[in-house]
């Protein structure tokens, strides 16, 4: 079993390529967004989906599905009034009304353990539905 990171509030476990999938989209931007789910047989937090650069924000809107929690982390860059580039990583835990009441438990009692496994996260939004993380809220979050 590859090595993975204990959270220790839940016992939940993050599998090592949770944090190296966000190295590789913090660092070298190969990835503009990543999906993770929690597999509750073997409690281990895994990579679910990873979009690649040329994704945007509607393609992991898209990615997160309609009766089921996830976390995901999102790679926003924009440019500022002062004419600068800038990239700010969102941390979104997705809780939809369909999910079963044991998952939406499940991924808030393990969200702060994940949080604190991959460092780097600037901003957090939670979602129960697509209105929520519309990208509007992102935009006006990041400036």
């Amino acid at each position: 079993m590859a090595m993975a990171f204990k959270m220790a509030t839940t016992g939940m476990w993050v599998a090592e390529e949770c944090k190296s999938s966000f190295m590789e989209m913090k660092w070298k931007k190969v990835h503009r967004y990543i999906v993770f789910k929690i597999d509750e047989k073997s409690r281990l937090v895994t990579v679910d989906k990873v979009g690649d650069a040329a994704q945007g924000y509607d393609d992991l809107t898209a990615s997160l599905p309609c009766d089921d929690c996830r976390y995901a982390v999102f790679d926003f860059d924009f440019v500022t009034a002062d004419n600068c580039r800038k990239s700010k990583i969102f941390f979104i835990a997705w809780a939809p009304t369909a999910s079963r009441i044991r998952a939406k438990m499940l991924y808030a009692t393990s969200k702060d353990g994940l949080r604190r496994a991959l460092d780097g996260i600037h901003y957090e939004v939670q979602a129960t539905d697509p209105t929520e993380m519309d990208f509007d809220i992102i935009k006006d979050r990041a400036k």
